[in-house]
């Protein structure tokens, strides 16, 4: 499945849902099992139920868990079964089915539970072999947490701190926990994924550059903008050890990779991270940016109003314009 938070206006204002792409359709999760619900069960309680069981809001999707992803599928085709007939309305006439050019889509989960970062990405850490890593970088896998509510979807602008003359973009991917654990083993670690999502850890370089000096960090630079999308795309769909990564500014191609060239595996990486510490539903952990994923790396760097397009195959294109310095 390829889901989705999607945003639609309405005379009360703008509210989120959750969907799922089908047919280049957007089907309203919510709406389209409350119609399910009535039609095939007659159910005397449907929007009760259809409230708790799919919700309007990732994070509360995530949680519920298993009965949340069967009622996704089983609502995913009965609304595409439907498609063909009459327009597909809610139980009182609520509208189910949207044209992705009349929705606003924002990020899979707008406010992740928390955000880790992981570098995984050997070339990245060291282009060219350019530098010898620390023994413990190939021993346990290494993350800085990030901000969490510092995260924008696809088309928003990417905010151009004042205090940065040096920002850059990073080609990455990333998953979602989907149920809660704790010591979870490599062999279980695969059933905690939901799904995988493109993920752009907008850097400023120079400030980030300052803090590790001293031994800590990234922090400031890292923590103003968070990219994520277009949709998380659940694990049955993708084989994430064979994806190509590449990033394009203003159409020009600077990076051309493979998430294949992860030096550990995300088995590997959630067996670490729940080492004794509890990960749970919407917990998000990037990939960390793949070889040659960055201007830095090319020394070349991205300027207000470019356009930068980060595509992952078999999740889809992440599209944002960069915005003026100051904007924030």
């Amino acid at each position: 499945m390829k889901l989705v938070t999607f945003e639609v206006s309405t005379p009360l204002g703008p509210f989120l849902r959750i969907g799922a792409l089908s047919h280049d359709k957007i089907i309203d999760l919510n709406m389209g099992y409350l119609r399910y619900l009535k039609e095939e069960h007659n159910h005397p309680q449907a929007y009760e139920l259809g409230g708790v069981i799919l919700t309007s809001d990732m994070l509360a999707f995530l949680r519920v868990g298993d009965d949340a992803k069967e009622a996704a599928q089983t609502t995913i085709e009965y609304v595409t079964e439907k498609m063909s007939e009459a327009p597909v309305l809610g139980p009182r006439g609520e509208r189910v089915l949207y044209e992705l050019n009349e929705v606003r889509l924002r990020a899979p989960v707008p406010r992740p539970n928390s955000l880790r970062d992981y570098m995984s990405f050997e070339q990245h850490v060291s282009p060219s072999e350019a530098r010898q890593l620390p023994p413990a970088w190939y021993e346990i896998p290494v993350c800085y947490k990030g901000n969490p509510d510092s995260v924008i979807g696809p088309e928003d602008t990417i905010l151009w701190p004042s205090f940065t003359d040096l920002l850059d973009y990073e080609l990455e991917y990333g998953i979602y926990i989907g149920k809660e654990g704790r010591n979870i083993s490599q062999d279980e670690a695969e059933k905690y994924i939901a799904g995988y999502t493109i993920f752009n850890d907008v850097s400023a370089r120079d400030i980030q550059m300052k803090e590790m000096s001293v031994g800590l960090g990234p922090a400031k630079g890292k923590d103003t903008c968070n990219v994520m999308g277009p949709c998380l795309v659940t694990p049955d769909e993708i084989d994430c050890r064979n994806m190509r990564m590449i990033a394009r500014i203003n159409g020009e191609v600077w990076t051309d990779g493979n998430s294949g060239t992860m030096y550990r595996t995300w088995a590997q990486i959630i067996e670490y991270a729940s080492r004794d510490e509890t990960l749970y539903p919407g917990d998000f952990l990037g990939s960390g940016t793949v070889g040659g994923g960055c201007g830095l790396e090319h020394g070349k760097w991205i300027k207000p109003g470019d356009v930068i397009e980060l595509e992952v195959e078999g999740i889809g294109i992440l599209r944002n314009r960069v915005g003026e310095k100051g904007e924030c």
